[in-house]
């Protein structure tokens, strides 16, 4: 922040951290299993499992996933316009003249809030068509999460609630990362290098054969 704060002209003084060494961060490593999915999916109300599904399908961050419009569909793409990197990618709807899930997803999504009278244009709304904030899903998935766990606590499943308990929205994104091949997920990502994909975001071992 200090060094782009010199870039923009809003101080000459020198970056107080220059030369000091950075710690090594170590990449988040939890892996949403379907069990731990579906737990919470079940829990959850219909404008957080729009979230969810809106966020496995396109791979994108919370805060791209919020923001997504009705405008954003054109020419068989969803168009994204990542906030962090200001990276814009175009989602294919249709492959090969095959509806892909996120269109089937979006298709639905579209048709019920047409029923509900929903207007607006942001894709991700309250049943009253008021466009979700970070502190609505944030309360939302709070309490979804925690019902699941209680649930998988009073099922006597201890580890799997400990499991459900992990699990923050954020890793909705390497879940989408880690169940696609590399080469795909670090596109659908936005990345410039699928080793950034690789380290950070695939979260599940590489498929080997046994022995025999």
């Amino acid at each position: 922040m200090f060094t782009i704060a010199r870039e923009w002209g809003m101080t000459d003084k020198a970056n107080p951290c220059f030369g000091l060494r950075r710690n090594k961060e170590t990449p988040r490593d939890y892996y949403a299993s379907e069990v731990v999915w579906d737990a919470v999916y079940a829990q959850a109300v219909q404008e957080l499992k729009d979230a969810m599904d809106l966020a496995y399908l396109t791979g994108q961050r919370p805060a791209d996933v919020l923001k997504a419009a009705k405008t954003d569909l054109s020419d068989g793409f969803l168009r994204v316009g990542q906030g962090k990197t200001e990276k814009r990618l175009r989602i294919l709807l249709e492959d090969a003249g095959k509806q892909s899930d996120l269109a089937a997803f979006l298709e639905n999504l579209l048709e019920r809030r047409a029923m509900n009278g929903i207007r607006t244009s942001v894709l991700i709304t309250n049943a009253s068509g008021l466009r979700m904030s970070q502190q609505m899903l944030r309360n939302r998935w709070d309490e979804a999460r925690e019902k699941a766990a209680i649930k998988a606590d009073a099922e006597g499943d201890t580890a799997l609630a400990a499991s459900i308990r992990q699990f923050q929205f954020r890793d909705i994104r390497p879940k989408a990362a880690s169940e696609i091949a590399l080469e795909h997920a670090s596109k659908l990502l936005g990345h410039t290098s699928e080793e950034i994909t690789k380290r950070v975001y695939r979260r599940v071992g590489e498929v080997v054969k046994p022995t025999k």
